[in-house]
């Protein structure tokens, strides 16, 4: 049983010791960090939205559609990668279903941009 415990014993380590370290970063930047907002710091970022408003306000759904649109084809650069590593053992068959699966994406695409999906304004 000892044995065992064992080969687990350099996980265990590396897990204390990143667990350590981020707690020390964290602790760190709370003491050491100065605290003075300004107007430039608190304004609307990424989304769009002010910093400090109503949390129910309206707003746009464009916004999530873009970035759900992004998360699509980002998985869909996940999957080539596998893909292209495996593509010498997976034969004719491998390519051409990968072909078909991008194809479909392009297809997709093509059918939100013309939709106006894409569009910000």
């Amino acid at each position: 049983m000892n044995e065992l415990l064992l080969e687990y014993l350099p996980i265990i380590l590396f897990l204390a010791l990143g667990a350590i370290i981020g707690i020390v970063f964290l602790v760190l930047a709370f003491v050491i960090a100065p605290y003075n907002p300004d107007p430039e710091k608190v304004s609307a970022f990424e989304s769009g939205f002010n910093a400090f408003d109503d949390s129910r306000m309206t707003f746009q759904v464009r916004f999530y559609l873009v970035s759900i649109l992004f998360i699509i084809f980002d998985l869909e650069v996940a999957f080539l990668f596998p893909w292209a590593i495996a593509l010498k053992g997976l034969g004719a068959v491998g390519f051409w279903s990968m072909m078909v699966f991008l194809g479909i994406l392009t297809v997709g695409f093509i059918y939100e941009w013309k939709k106006g999906a894409l569009e910000w304004a």
